[in-house]
């Protein structure tokens, strides 16, 4: 009887402790067991291991990581790597007959999963614990508001694209005049993309020259002549819809494009007035004010990320959220640059200028999308300063912010210290070699 595979996921503790009690046979039981053990699986030269193909092998090995609709996360196989086994086993001898693959009530297909992404570990002790940690959170976060299990899944769908270096990342930002905010006085963009192994970063700055006297300083800092990452540039408004609708097209005829912004409510209200109306789709069906008026392309705009790396699509990252998932909080949004002094983004100056807003809003989406796994990256940066609150009746972990931490008051302090010798030189992580490095 021909056996029909499906392709999905196991639980890890179903792959290793259920799928052997099903073999009858003592033998197949036992190899099976052998070549699952944790000690194995972490070994150099286990089958599984996804460094086998270098000269010197490493320990460790990929599992995934899937989390359902309820937040609730599990470590897993790939049915690829169960099916692998099972033919490892009898090719080499180790097993008569090829093993039956553990039932079909075991599988998890991608439809049953809200998000997926790859997590490698390099010692046994590394996937007990992973266990312990996946088990504890899973605890915790049983009836947690459903805001913060979207920030949650925005962030590991972020994470997971990136470290894939998947499609083109383009940060906007944008500045209006104070006195009203229908009046747009600069656009900044930071977009980011790979050849092969080679990161790509490209930076501007325009100021709009049919407002280029309407300047801020009341009740926002005016620093429109401070661009730290280039040379501004004027641009007439009609200029401006062509280059918004060719930047958008161009990237997207590559593949996927990531807009991303920090409060998109902000920026996005200025320019595209995208809201989510379709709760269905995630998409934008509301005619936006300004969307015929800067005509930006982005009616297919989506809310939120693919569960699979997509290989088209226009989608949003707002680092404002990514943040709110990373602190354990969705009631008050951290600005840009106290976010930036909180991930401790290097050498930020100069906000309100949306060239440097732009750059900076990339940093700290690369900071925390290159970084560990959401609670893991959380205990790393913060130590000691978690702590468990219980919203809607269930209960998830917060950073335990200090005054000094998130008061801007305690910012004025830096002045009575004087400057360090390199203040009047920042260096820019985004430069492509050392003599490029350092800008004024």
């Amino acid at each position: 009887m021909v056996q029909i595979v499906v392709h999905g996921y196991y639980r890890y503790t179903d792959i290793n402790f259920e799928w052997t009690k099903a073999l009858e046979n003592p033998s197949d039981r036992s190899a099976l067991k052998g070549f699952i053990s944790t000690d194995a699986l972490v070994h150099p030269d286990h089958p599984l291991n996804v460094t086998d193909n270098l000269k010197e092998p490493e320990p460790g090995i990929t599992f995934t990581i899937g989390t359902f609709e309820s937040g609730e996360s599990r470590l897993l196989y790939t049915s690829k790597q169960v099916e692998y086994i099972r033919y490892w086993l009898h090719a080499t001898g180790y097993t008569e007959e090829l093993i039956p693959l553990p039932g079909v009530d075991y599988l998890l297909t991608e439809s049953s999963l809200k998000t997926t992404y790859p997590v490698t570990y390099k010692t046994g002790a590394d996937i007990k614990n992973a266990i312990k940690d996946i088990q504890k959170n899973n605890k915790r976060l049983k009836g947690t508001d459903k805001t913060l299990l979207a920030y949650r899944d925005m962030f590991a769908q972020s994470r997971k694209y990136w470290q894939e270096r998947n499609g083109t990342w383009l940060a906007i930002d944008i500045e209006s005049w104070e006195m009203d905010h229908t009046v747009i006085t600069e656009y900044g963009w930071c977009q980011v993309n790979w050849e092969g192994e080679q990161k790509r970063v490209e930076d501007g700055h325009f100021i709009i020259d049919e407002y280029k006297t309407y300047h801020n300083g009341q009740y926002v800092t005016d620093n429109r002549e401070h661009y730290l990452f280039g040379e501004s540039k004027m641009i007439k408004l009609k200029d401006l819809k062509q280059f918004i609708r060719d930047q958008i097209t161009n990237a997207l005829i590559k593949g996927p494009l990531y807009l991303v912004f920090h409060d998109h409510n902000q920026d996005i209200k200025q320019v595209f007035i995208f809201r989510y109306s379709d709760k269905q789709t995630n998409k934008s069906n509301t005619l936006p004010r300004y969307l015929n008026r800067l005509g930006a392309p982005i009616d297919d705009l989506e809310a939120s990320l693919p569960n699979t790396s997509p290989s088209q699509g226009l989608y949003l990252v707002d680092t404002s959220s990514l943040f709110g998932a990373l602190e354990g909080r969705t009631g008050e949004t951290r600005g840009l640059e106290r976010m930036c002094i909180l991930l401790k983004v290097p050498d930020t100056q100069r906000f309100h200028n949306a060239g440097n807003d732009a750059h900076f809003t990339m940093l700290a989406l690369e900071s925390m999308a290159s970084g560990e796994m959401l609670d893991q990256q959380r205990a790393a940066r913060w130590p000691g300063q978690e702590t468990t609150i219980n919203p809607s009746g269930g209960k998830s972990d917060v950073v335990d912010w200090k005054p000094h931490q998130i008061d801007s008051d305690y910012d004025d302090m830096e002045g009575i210290f004087p400057p360090q010798k390199h203040d009047q030189m920042r260096k820019d992580p985004y430069a492509s070699d050392e003599s490029d490095a350092w800008v004024n």
